[in-house]
């Protein structure tokens, strides 16, 4: 069988490992643990408790689990995130499976490790709405199960536990959480030609070329990780924030000059989220650009862009067929495709085949 180099999607089996971290599964390689934060099996299980408990939430209504959820593969299947007493993000639930190989997290990657992205969603007065701490911090050194489990976990008395702590176990439970071994694993590292079928191959080629997918959507010949952990602008919600654009940019001007105000205030919080990876750098290049995300197990994962825009795998290839949308930052490598019927077909049957047999109903 061909070596075929860059590809775009592949999907996953569920690995909750045996032993703490077991061996890379077939598509991905081994995954970086930190040296501040071990990996052991009670820490592994403490974080897993953590994720699951809606009591790390101000009102008790959520947990990790409310928008992560493992029959979705770690999405909750809405246009964007529900927090507590109902209210709504701005952004669309990226999956947690494989959040191991990121570099960085959020979709603007304003945090550098799993232990920092945890603590994000906890204080959020959106999300999990933790206004303060310490009850948090209470509730774990009484409760005799998780006053146990910090005991070992981090060779600690449950009085000396922090948030840190918390975010710690969070991200050790996160590792583990490894997605691969797709048909599409198969048949590239395992040169099982019957793996993927015709329609899904034709599929495949088309990834790598004429779709041009390969290009971010990144693997190489020993594994898959289906993002470069890089930030583009696709045109994505840029149509949200046009109407008052040149409000900001005088702003912006504003601030260059050393006007100490934030060009981001002309808009509400909702429509400041569209600025993407500029809310993290201040650059203006990076207006609208959002990370790559990957795209295994994408068949679950709908809808899909950072806002939840597209409803179907259909509508996000012809998204990227027609060129994205035109804004005065919208990445060069998005371009209008011309991909005919057949071949828009062939893309998603591929995009299809690649969900893990664990999830296959």
């Amino acid at each position: 069988m061909k070596k075929l180099a860059p590809l775009l999607i592949s999907t996953a089996i569920l690995s909750f490992t045996s032993s703490v971290l077991a061996k890379a599964p077939l598509g991905l390689p081994e995954v970086n643990i930190p040296q501040n934060n071990q990996l052991s099996q009670v820490k592994k299980a403490l974080g897993k408790r953590l994720f699951f408990d809606k009591r790390l939430s101000g009102d008790g209504t959520i947990s990790c689990a409310s928008c992560h959820k493992p029959e979705l593969a770690l999405t909750d299947g809405l246009t964007t995130a529900v927090g507590i007493k109902g209210q709504t993000g701005a952004r669309n639930t990226p999956t947690a499976m494989n959040a191991a190989y990121y570099t960085s997290f959020f979709v603007d990657g304003r945090a550098d490790s799993l232990e920092t992205q945890a603590l994000g969603p906890l204080g959020n007065p959106i999300e999990h709405g933790v206004k303060d701490f310490q009850p948090l911090l209470k509730l774990l050194q009484t409760d005799k199960k998780y006053a146990w489990m910090i005991k070992r976990a981090f060779n600690i008395q449950p009085n000396q536990v922090t948030k840190e702590h918390i975010a710690k176990a969070i991200a050790s439970y996160e590792r583990t959480l490894i997605s691969a071994n797709t048909p599409f694993d198969r048949y590239l590292y395992a040169e099982d030609e019957k793996a993927l079928n015709d329609s899904a191959k034709r599929g495949l080629r088309i990834f790598q070329r004429k779709g041009n997918c390969a290009n971010c959507h990144e693997i190489t010949l020993n594994h898959a990780l289906f993002t470069d952990n890089r930030f583009y602008n696709l045109g994505v919600g840029f149509d949200k924030i046009k109407p008052k654009f040149m409000d900001f940019i005088v702003a912006y001007k504003k601030a260059a000059a050393g006007e100490k105000i934030n060009p981001m205030n002309v808009y509400d919080n909702k429509l400041q989220s569209e600025f993407g990876r500029y809310a993290v750098t201040g650059n203006i290049s990076d207006i609208g650009r959002f990370k790559t995300p990957t795209l295994r197990n994408i068949a679950l994962t709908a809808p899909y862009m950072h806002d939840g825009s597209q409803k179907t795998l259909e509508e996000v290839v012809e998204y990227y067929n027609k060129g994205g949308e035109k804004n005065p930052f919208l990445d060069p490598a998005i371009f209008p495709l011309e991909l005919t019927d057949q071949e828009k077909k062939d893309l998603v049957a591929f995009l299809k085949s690649l969900t893990s047999p664990q999830f296959k109903k």
